[in-house]
């Protein structure tokens, strides 16, 4: 996938597939920036509302990290409303990305300190559904259902807190067409590929699933009809996938246990409902085993395993997700580069908008602000 294809079978195994794929060392980390964070030269009124309000000093720092993140976002969003990866790639799925990371602050399509862009973004991805029920273009993008996914998830949480009827009805309208595509999709042995199983000769694969899963959970949660049975050979694929040191595989056709896709496959379970699922167990010690010591980079795809890793951890709770939280805290501060724009997260090759987003993510988990990632 362009976010986690998961290695070289990944690459070998999808002929079509023609966007950069992984790399098996994570870039390395650039110079940090020293905390405390000094603001922009050019702060606008969001970022100074935020530090104004900031609360004790390690609160102080991140939520300032935060705000900067989300404000060079702003600044880097396009005027029909979307943000694009490296050589403009990948804008539908990168658009539900920051997106979400700005939901997350708070701000909703009418209210908050970035409503303008939410409503932007909201209204490009309703502007990319089409006839068949797909968000996104098959044409420019070759792994379109990253994009299909993240969106469904992303306009699933605009939904509830939408005030405008017109706007309302739209988004149940695209989200229904969806949610129907998604299932067509779907392969015969329950997963997703990075196309529908009849644009891709019915593969599959870990990371794509788990993106699927994730979207029509929140249209569900959003009140969208998401037939049960599509929802339940998702979660036997993941079942059949799962290893016995509780890795998930690449694919139900093999590719070994990956800890990225085996963090992204817990919080799928998760959001599915599927708390006392018995894979779970051994899942959860061999995520640990892998992501637990957050100075890992020898897996790959870290910045991805983690945007999922921490969602599980914070649904876990406790001592030890408190730590966790604190790890990667101050090691996203650290990697945060700042410019004219704000901060940023250049890490990665996907690109800076890809990286910056799942880290704000991860950043705002703890404000329970979105239904999906919520305990």
């Amino acid at each position: 996938m362009f976010l986690i294809e998961g290695g070289e079978s990944s690459v070998r195994a999808q002929a079509p597939v023609q966007a950069p794929v992984q790399a098996p060392v994570q870039a390395p980390v650039q110079a940090p920036v020293q905390a405390p964070v000094q603001a922009p030269a050019e702060q606008s009124a969001n970022e100074r509302a935020v530090m104004q309000n900031s609360g004790n000093a390690t609160d102080d720092k991140v939520d300032r990290v935060i705000a900067k993140g989300l404000g060079w976002l702003v600044r880097k969003q396009s005027r029909r409303g979307s943000w694009s990866a490296n050589e403009g790639r990948y804008p539908t799925a990168m658009t539900a990305l920051a997106g979400t990371a700005m939901l997350m602050e708070g701000s909703t399509t009418t209210q908050g300190l970035y409503a303008d862009s939410v409503r932007q973004a909201v209204d490009y991805l309703v502007g990319r559904s089409r006839g068949n029920g797909l968000i996104g273009d098959p044409k420019g993008d070759d792994r379109y259902t990253y994009g299909h996914g993240f969106s469904m998830l992303f306009l699933s949480q605009v939904l509830g807190e939408e005030e405008d009827e017109r706007r309302r009805d739209e988004i149940v309208r695209v989200l229904a067409k969806a949610v129907e595509f998604a299932g067509r999709a779907q392969t015969s042995d329950g997963g997703w590929g990075y196309v529908s199983a009849k644009d891709g000769n019915n593969f599959d694969e870990g990371s794509t699933t788990i993106t699927q899963v994730q979207g029509l959970r929140g249209c569900r949660n959003a009140g969208i009809v998401v037939p049960r049975e599509i929802i339940d050979k998702a979660i036997a694929y993941i079942h059949k996938c799962t290893m016995p040191d509780g890795g998930v595989q690449y694919s139900s056709k093999g590719g070994g246990g990956r800890p990225a896709i085996s963090a992204a496959a817990i919080a799928c379970l998760f959001n599915a409902g599927e708390y006392d699922d018995t894979h779970v167990p051994r899942m959860l010690e061999y995520a640990e085993k892998h992501l637990g010591n957050i100075s890992n980079n020898g897996f790959g795809h870290w910045h991805y395993a983690h945007f999922y890793y921490s969602q599980v951890m914070y649904r876990e709770g406790g001592k030890k997700a408190a730590t966790y939280r604190e790890q990667m805290e101050k090691r996203l501060i650290a990697e945060a580069q700042q410019d004219r724009d704000g901060l940023s997260w250049p890490q990665g090759y996907i690109g800076p908008v890809y990286t910056t987003a799942t880290n704000l993510t991860i950043l705002q988990l703890n404000k329970g602000t979105l239904p999906i990632y919520q305990r």
